[in-house]
């Protein structure tokens, strides 16, 4: 049997919303650590889903969950797809295959992809400052901001605190211009360090990051996620904000962390629309999949929809992987034996939770390889690492055989 997770923690950083219409919520990532298990000899095959079945029902009843999905993916597509559980506690209708699931932090990977096609098309530079983003602005930044990199916002080596005033944003109504006073707050907020000098988890620097993009196209966000990635990979799923129709289980339903299902549902569930280049995408299992597989497959040159090199510029951090240097660009890219052979093997990771749901994936670009799971209550990662465990092991062996 294949244990490959420890308890380890990386980072969780919750945010508060104060919004009448919203609960106490909040995006985090908790990437948990692969310690090094045999190589598997290939990478296409995958368990089916009649085999993970068993096992995927059996970890969410033994930790006590309303719903748990999860999906084996290669370079090919989603090889096996498993929904186990209910949409709400309490009420009987099951959860389902093509159910949305809200992603938290592992929207940053779409955030960056919408940034990199971005740079592909001429319209933006990773090395782009925030002076040469805004200019009407440089004048007035401070000399520590003016010089804060694309690059660096995406790597969270700006400098820039975890987060923002949430309370000073429930009011607008258009992300677009409450991203545009994001960016004033962070102007007017000392740096927690040097940029480039250190990493330090921040939603703040996602959500700047994200408004680069806007003025740079003159585009919401939103738009640019739908226009650069959702529409032309297929997403057809893929949104923003909660999911579900209000006071209707058609969704998953939101549970908070002591497994109580939250007093309403539906779109404004959720972190304010202002934070969405930072994590407040949902879609199916299956359209993550598809996400995920063109990553792989990008990681192989078979993409059309990004070079090999801007994935490798995604997927691998610019400073070598010790400590808190993991992150690359939307990924935590960690060395793992099972991810590949050599010292320059990197399993890619990521965690999502909204303090209502939760998601995480695991990836091996060099084996074409990746394992996502996903439910519908906050805080419960040791169930999607023991679905995550379950998958690498049914893989392990079925590429074994």
């Amino acid at each position: 049997m294949i244990h490959p997770f420890d308890t380890s923690s990386l980072r969780l950083l919750p945010l508060r919303c104060t919004s009448r219409r919203r609960f106490a919520i909040g995006i985090a990532i908790v990437g948990v650590l692969l310690v090094p298990v045999a190589t598997p000899r290939v990478a296409s095959a995958a368990p089916t889903a009649e085999r993970l079945r068993p096992v995927i029902e059996a970890t969410r009843v033994e930790h006590d969950l309303p719903a748990l999905g999860a999906a084996v993916v290669t370079h090919d597509g989603v090889q096996a797809l498993v929904t186990t559980g209910v949409r709400r506690r309490g009420d009987p209708t099951p959860a389902t295959d093509d159910d949305l699931w809200h992603l938290g932090s592992c929207g940053k990977a779409v955030t960056a992809t919408v940034i990199a096609r971005l740079v592909e098309a001429g319209v933006l530079r990773f090395d782009q400052t925030l002076g040469e983003s805004f200019p009407r602005l440089a004048r007035r930044m401070p000399d520590s901001h003016r010089g804060i990199t694309l690059r660096q916002l995406l790597s969270h080596r700006s400098g820039l605190p975890a987060n923002f005033t949430l309370a000073a944003y429930t009011q607008h109504r258009n992300p677009t211009t409450a991203r545009r006073h994001a960016l004033r707050e962070a102007l007017e907020t000392p740096l927690l360090h040097a940029p480039g000098s250190a990493y330090l988890y921040s939603n703040f620097g996602y959500t700047l990051a994200g408004h680069i993009a806007e003025q740079a196209t003159g585009k919401s966000f939103e738009t640019l996620a739908r226009t650069e990635v959702f529409q032309p990979l297929g997403l057809s799923t893929a949104g923003f904000g909660g999911t579900g129709t209000p006071s209707r289980v058609d969704q998953p339903w939101p549970h908070t962390r002591d497994g109580r299902p939250t007093p309403t549902n539906g779109p404004a569930v959720d972190n304010l629309p202002v934070m969405s280049p930072a994590g407040t995408i949902h879609m199916s299992l299956s359209d993550w999949a598809t996400f995920l597989a063109e990553h792989l497959k990008g990681r192989r040159g078979g993409s059309t929809f990004l070079t090999r090199d801007t994935y490798e510029q995604l997927h691998r951090p610019t400073h070598p992987p010790h400590d808190d240097d993991t992150y690359a660009l939307g990924w935590i890219a960690l060395p793992r034996g099972w991810a590949g052979e050599g010292e320059n093997a990197l399993a890619l990771t990521h965690a999502g939770d909204n303090t209502m749901n939760r998601a995480l994936v695991w990836a091996a670009p060099d084996k074409g390889v990746a394992f996502l799971a996903v439910t519908n209550q906050s805080g419960t990662q040791p169930a999607l690492n023991a679905a995550v465990a379950a998958m690498l092991q049914a893989w392990s062996e079925k590429v074994e055989q």
